[in-house]
């Protein structure tokens, strides 16, 4: 086990994470007059062991726990409406935690990811409102154990109420959900652009950002023939905030490629920023010298009901500059087991390793999606 510095701190285990497909079918409640309206969602639970490995022997421990996975539960409403040319449609999509009867009994937390309208027309759409950032969210929409635990390596994701951290500090960073105007161009030849200006993180309280931020993201889907699929994909995003005492310009690109063969999905996806904490923008802008990148290789294949994931990622770089040589990897098996198309078993194994911690988790559960 590495044992250099104090080790990383991801984020405190109030934030959680959680991404789902945009505006997904789901139910329809309403179709009628070109007015539709729907309902998803998905709920988890996992029961979970993980053993603390660690520099300083008081904090080895072992615990259990009954907890939701890297996804939060979650329901989500859609609307949409045909007026002439123009399609208009809405998403709403409200987060919830189960892990809240051992710390504030019934007060669940309940948060927003998802709340913006879009506009669709032969010249592309245009998005208002609240929802997932374009910098790296590919790579972790494409993550093949978004469905199941992840890592827990990291201060407080062990005991935490929420979320674990899926590969959020090794692998790939957040998307943190944003308010934003995107506009995203029609699919031409494979090729899709979608360029958006976010509301900009803070680098301090009384921080000065003068101008939004900026990202975008280029997708590109093909086949190489009948039956090989491959998807590619590039983004990025840039924005400066002054504190007065200093200037940081945060900057960063994520990039990544899955090939599909018969049952077999092969992706690799990596990232690259300055200026960023370790799971992404938010309130986490940092020293303008403060380096992280990281990146995520995985084999997925499906026979039947049946699916294996293998998967390793790692993160290199930290939220200051002096901890730029702090690491974070996890290494991960998992087995789905499709009962329905509405339900999914999970078995789950986790190694994540930071720079004096080795934390091995081993997670069961089910998956309902509506």
């Amino acid at each position: 086990m590495k044992n250099k510095k104090p080790h990383l701190k991801l984020l405190t285990c109030a934030i959680a994470v959680g991404l789902c497909s945009q505006a997904s079918a789901g139910l329809t409640l309403y179709d009628k007059d070109d007015t539709t309206f729907s309902a998803d969602g998905l709920i988890n639970t996992f029961y979970v062991n993980s053993h603390i490995d660690d520099a300083d022997d008081t904090l080895d421990r072992s615990q259990s726990r009954v907890k939701m996975g890297f996804l939060p539960n979650y329901i989500g409403f859609n609307f949409g409406k045909q007026i002439d040319d123009l399609k208009l449609g809405a998403r709403s999509s409200f987060w919830v935690t189960i892990n809240d009867g051992n710390s504030n009994l019934t007060d669940t937390m309940i948060d927003v990811r998802q709340f913006y309208g879009t506009v669709d027309g032969e010249w592309g759409q245009v998005l208002i409102g609240k929802d997932f950032s374009l910098f790296g969210r590919s790579n972790i929409l494409g993550d093949e154990l978004l469905l199941g635990y992840g890592q827990v390596g990291s201060d407080g994701l062990v005991d935490s109420g929420n979320v674990s951290f899926g590969n959020i500090g090794t692998g790939y960073l957040y998307p943190f959900p944003n308010a934003q105007i995107t506009y995203r161009t029609p699919r031409s030849n494979g090729f899709q652009l979608a360029v958006g200006i976010m509301d900009p993180a803070k680098s301090s309280s009384g921080s000065e950002e003068s101008t939004p931020r900026l990202e975008a993201e280029l997708t590109f889907e093909t086949s190489l023939s009948d039956n090989v699929p491959l998807k590619a994909w590039v983004s990025g995003m840039a924005q400066s905030s002054n504190s007065g005492a200093a200037d940081v310009d945060s900057n960063g690109v994520a990039y990544g490629v899955n090939v599909k063969v018969s049952g077999l999905s092969l992706s690799a996806s990596g990232f690259s920023a300055t200026g960023v904490g370790t799971a992404g923008l938010a309130n986490l802008v940092t020293a303008d010298n403060a380096d992280v990148d990281g990146y995520l290789v995985q084999a997925a294949y499906t026979m039947g009901s049946e699916r294996l994931v293998a998967s390793y990622g790692e993160n290199s770089g930290g939220t200051t500059e002096s901890a730029n040589d702090l690491d974070a990897q996890n290494t991960a098996i998992a087995w789905f087991h499709t009962v329905n198309s509405n339900l999914k078993l999970v078995a789950e194994y986790d190694r994540t390793e930071s720079d004096t911690r080795e934390t091995d988790t081993v997670a069961l559960g089910a998956v309902l999606t509506w």
